[in-house]
């Protein structure tokens, strides 16, 4: 048994197929597939079920590919301690970042991060919490940056700050002539939301959790913050909005954002890996930049009321 067997037999797990697990691991199919059945053969038991499509692991093999998850973990630790014994931070970094906190988070972040860690390749994707969680669980994503708590045993979460959330309110809506609004003022029928599978629509909602709706007249789907923003200047109506995106905000459009009164709204942002992560040293440079990068009222630790998502 070798640990390029076992990373073989957890890319097949991965990708759930023998042709791209080869692809990922830079050899042919039929290399692959003949170190997995040496594997096999070692072993004493079938790790995947061949006459299935997709492939899957076998009720043994399910035990035998999550305990080697762990042993290569462990592994790759050992170049980790070597480079630190170095003073080198290097490597690759693949990011999953929720589409709510990455164009207004990141272009503040990357730009810092590469110039102070030429040796660091980032892999930065966006996708929504629920393929975040899943591809950090089987290896994919090395860490997330997403609003928590997840409520997930196998992943741990790493506070990082914490974002108030603002109203956006068309100059027709009742809550313009108010300087600041209660969650109370907000009417759930005037809302524009993030379509289903944005956490920030759960975020958003549960700020109304105590508001009925009468139904809408338009139900529009969108996973656009920037659309939802057209939305209201073009169609009326109010929309909620993380802090971070009034960044490049017009004068004109500033006009239209109110802020809630203290007790503020807010979520709270954490960089999330498995863990048995590694990189530990990527991911504290990353946390470092982050907290460089944004206000300082946001870094602080003191309790707010972070929404139940």
């Amino acid at each position: 048994m070798t640990i390029v067997q076992l990373e073989y037999a957890v890319a097949v797990d991965t990708y759930r197929s023998f042709v791209l697990a080869a692809e990922k691991c830079f050899v042919t199919q039929p290399t692959l597939s003949m170190q997995i059945q040496k594997l096999e053969e070692h072993l004493g038991v079938k790790l995947f079920d061949r006459s299935r499509q997709p492939v899957v692991p076998t009720e043994i093999g399910i035990e035998v590919i999550e305990q080697a998850r762990k042993l290569l973990n462990e592994s790759y630790k050992i170049k980790e301690i070597i480079d630190e014994r170095k003073g080198e931070i290097v490597g690759e970094l693949k990011i999953g970042v929720i589409p709510t906190v990455a164009p207004y988070l990141l272009p503040r972040v990357i730009g810092g991060f590469m110039e102070k860690y030429p040796k660091v390749t980032l892999t930065i994707s966006e996708f929504t919490t629920e393929n975040i969680i899943q591809q950090l669980k089987i290896g994919l994503l090395d860490c997330g940056i997403l609003a928590t708590p997840l409520d997930e045993n196998t992943l741990f979460e790493r506070p990082v700050f914490y974002e108030n959330f603002v109203s956006y309110v068309s100059k027709t809506s009742p809550l313009f002539k108010k300087k600041a609004l209660t969650t109370n003022d907000l009417d759930i029928d005037e809302l524009w939301l993030l379509n289903e599978g944005h956490c920030m629509r759960n975020q958003v909602l549960s700020i109304c959790k105590h508001k009925k709706s009468n139904g809408h007249q338009l139900n529009y789907n969108t996973g656009s913050i920037e659309t939802l923003i057209k939305m209201v200047d073009l169609n009326n109506g109010i929309t909620i909005l993380p802090e971070l995106s009034l960044q490049d905000f017009s004068v004109k459009q500033m006009d239209k954002v109110r802020y809630f009164k203290s007790p503020e709204p807010s979520r709270e942002i954490s960089i999330v890996t498995n863990k048995n992560f590694i990189k530990k040293r990527i991911i504290d440079a990353l946390e470092t930049e982050i907290l460089n990068s944004v206000p300082k009222r946001m870094k602080s630790k003191k309790k707010k009321e972070v929404l139940d998502i």
